[in-house]
């Protein structure tokens, strides 16, 4: 094997392959799930669903508790997120994109310290709480929290939260030896970015007057 190869997989060398395997799939149906999101298809949550049930098996072997926490939360609100993008406002029309009102925002707030308080009890009572990566952990799994319940809304600020928490978690999840995800989180830094103009496009096209 090339240095370099060893270097980004060798951690991969204890895994069982079953292990590999579902992380491969859970990584594919990660990229569908954030493909669709950008496209803004419904779509997004069947795939998005799948992904995370496998990531909170895998995340429970591996006990990396925050993370399992998170995609937990995502399957959750992805039945949530079914029901208001398919839910009908009117005879024809379902819930659009929007930007968050005051009430939203101060709703944001209340669920990034929630949890924040929250990661941080069961990291105490699992006695989790031995290096910095917890720090982080913690902040990264409140901005991913507060991104999912703007997403299952239609909101477009959720796109800033999941490029801020993709961002962080590039190089968080390459240390913690996954590089799969970590480059997982790569790509969806990238179609973070596209999702948020794609979105800001539709969302100016249906504020012009007709």
């Amino acid at each position: 094997m090339s240095p370099i190869f060893d270097f980004f997989f060798e951690q991969y060398s204890e895994y069982e392959t079953v292990d590999i395997v579902l992380e491969i799939i859970a990584v594919v149906f990660g990229f569908l799930s954030v493909w669709y999101s950008k496209q803004n298809k419904v779509l997004v949550f069947p795939t998005g669903m799948i992904s995370t049930i496998i990531f909170v098996y895998l995340l429970l072997k591996w006990e990396l508790l925050g993370d399992m926490m998170i995609n937990g939360y995502y399957f959750i609100m992805s039945i949530y997120g079914w029901f208001i993008w398919t839910r009908k406002i009117d005879a024809s029309h379902v819930t659009p994109i929007s930007r968050t009102t005051s009430k939203e925002k101060s709703a944001s707030v209340l669920i990034f310290i929630a949890a924040l308080i929250f990661v941080l009890f069961v990291y105490k009572t699992f006695d989790k709480w031995t290096s910095w990566v917890a720090y982080v952990d913690t902040i990264t799994t409140a901005i991913f929290f507060v991104g999912m319940w703007l997403m299952t809304r239609r909101k477009i600020e959720n796109w800033i939260f999941w490029i801020i928490g993709d961002i962080i978690s590039v190089p968080l999840y390459f240390y913690k030896g996954f590089t799969l995800t970590s480059l997982q989180y790569l790509v969806f830094t990238i179609i973070a970015i596209f999702g948020y103009l794609a979105w800001k496009k539709i969302l100016n096209n249906n504020l012009q007057p007709a």
